[in-house]
């Protein structure tokens, strides 16, 4: 019996496109984001800031060296969270919904301290509440140190949010983060443009 439900965030619940951010980067002067930035994972300092093992100043810092021209904070950051769209009011509306259910809802993402705080904690206040109105539980890729697919972070999932991977569904647009998923026993459900969280929940 499925009683909780752990959501992804980009792609699943914040629409996300990776060739605005890296239209925007190459715009500011970087020739070629496109080879550090992936639609399902990062490399170098974007990967580094994900993991949660550099600052966003080390980061700022460190994607200079990326640069044919100077480029200001403001700007990298503006840059950076090109690749994020928004959240449609209605998926705020579809997890309240799925909590006055009685579902337990829970979020894990692979994401980084400058989006979470510059964009993504801003976007869950578009109705009124905040992020921690919607989940029971938050884990993220650099609080804990550990990046989807690895089993860490699916680990860190089970002991800190004291949830049975057997009662629970995660939903993710990346089939290989289910398969990370699916090896410490949780149920899973790929999300994709046709078929979206509210397509896949359990029946009563």
């Amino acid at each position: 019996m499925i009683k909780n439900l752990l959501f992804d965030l980009g792609g699943v619940i914040l629409d996300i496109d990776r060739m605005k951010c890296v239209e925007a980067l190459k715009k500011i002067g970087m020739p070629h984001p496109e080879e550090l930035l992936g639609d399902y994972g990062q490399k170098g300092p974007f990967l580094a800031l994900e993991r949660g093992e550099i600052t966003p100043e080390q980061f700022r810092t460190e994607i200079r060296e990326y640069f044919d021209r100077p480029v200001t904070d403001e700007a990298i950051d503006e840059a950076f969270c090109e690749f994020l769209r928004g959240i449609p009011v209605e998926r705020l509306h579809a997890i309240e919904e799925l909590r006055r259910k009685g579902f337990k809802t829970y979020l894990l993402s692979n994401t980084n301290a400058l989006m979470w705080q510059r964009y993504i904690l801003p976007e869950f206040t578009k109705d009124g509440h905040d992020i921690n109105h919607y989940f029971d539980g938050i884990i993220t890729s650099f609080e804990v140190k550990a990046y989807k697919p690895e089993a860490a972070i699916f680990q860190a999932a089970i002991d800190r949010l004291g949830i049975d991977p057997t009662e629970t569904l995660f939903f993710d647009d990346s089939q290989a983060n289910l398969d990370g998923a699916a090896k410490l026993g949780f149920k899973t459900a790929l999300v994709t443009d046709d078929n979206g969280f509210m397509n896949q929940i359990p029946a009563e």
